[in-house]
């Protein structure tokens, strides 16, 4: 929660303001002179990457804390998986199939918002990319229940601005791919894989990693549309090669709709210690 207590010492906004009235000098014009927090350009060193991978850090982690957001549900999934309504538009016939996931997604994350608001609105928020595609998908859903959802976007070379639908105080935005990594995670009760493309695959693998290493606690991880994923992945080739164990395959499942993935989740604490949750 925000803390509300009051400093003895002059604020920083303060003293960027005082700074911003002092007489124009060759002294106050050299990049030596303005006040370091406040200096972009200092900012931007190369040396200040450690600082600033701080500060991705800390902002979202203030900002949820102080919004209540206890626990979320991750989505996944591509950004090019088109509205069944824009099918037509898609640039391939496989992006225009799939683009029915677009819809699960949205019913998945309308559904889990609901619950959540039941439940009073702090646990099992959905968090996505806060672009376009299956992202907008699980954004929209939450919007339909009239619930948040949260958007932690990347900035990128090409356009890429956060979808209408994430709640406008959870949009937040990132140059570290890791530190965003982190934030997915950090709070996550289940895991939700949509089909997708390279940021995807580096989501899903990471995710995997640090379940499989025990580095992260075992939540339910499921990859929506079985004939997506086992046409473009050879999991038992994996374990046949030997480089993953044969238990590996069971640290996700495969759903194909929202309400098989809502089954899942809603009885994962039995059905975990039973060792028999049903998907693969």
């Amino acid at each position: 929660m925000k803390d509300d207590r009051q400093s003895p010492f002059r604020d920083a906004h303060t003293d960027r303001e005082a700074a911003e009235g002092v007489p124009d000098t060759p002294q106050t014009r050299s990049p030596s002179y303005p006040l370091a927090f406040a200096d972009d350009e200092f900012m931007c060193r190369d040396e200040l990457r450690p600082v600033r991978l701080q500060l991705e850090l800390l902002k979202p982690e203030m900002l949820m804390n102080e919004a209540g957001v206890e626990s979320t549900i991750v989505l996944f999934g591509g950004a090019r998986i088109p509205d069944p309504v824009d099918k037509d538009k898609a640039r391939t016939k496989t992006l225009a199939d799939l683009s029915h996931f677009y819809d699960e997604a949205r019913t998945f994350a309308r559904l889990m918002t609901e619950k959540s608001m039941a439940s009073g609105g702090t646990e099992n928020i959905v968090v996505t990319g806060g672009g376009p595609g299956v992202m907008e998908a699980g954004n929209r859903g939450a919007y339909d229940a009239g619930g948040r959802s949260i958007g932690l976007n990347i900035v990128l070379p090409f356009e890429q601005a956060p979808n209408s639908y994430v709640t406008p105080d959870l949009a937040f935005n990132f140059h570290y791919f890791a530190i965003r990594k982190m934030h997915f995670l950090m709070r996550a009760r289940a895991i939700c894989v949509f089909p997708g493309g390279f940021g995807t695959m580096d989501e899903l693998f990471e995710a995997l990693t640090l379940i499989q290493t025990g580095r992260m606690a075992r939540v339910p991880f499921l990859l929506f549309g079985r004939a997506f994923w086992e046409k473009i992945i050879n999991w038992d080739a994996l374990s046949d090669a030997g480089t993953i164990s044969a238990d590996d395959l069971d640290l996700f499942r495969f759903v194909d709709s929202a309400a098989e993935a809502i089954d899942i989740i809603d009885g994962w604490g039995p059905l975990e210690k039973r060792g028999d949750i049903p998907g693969r």
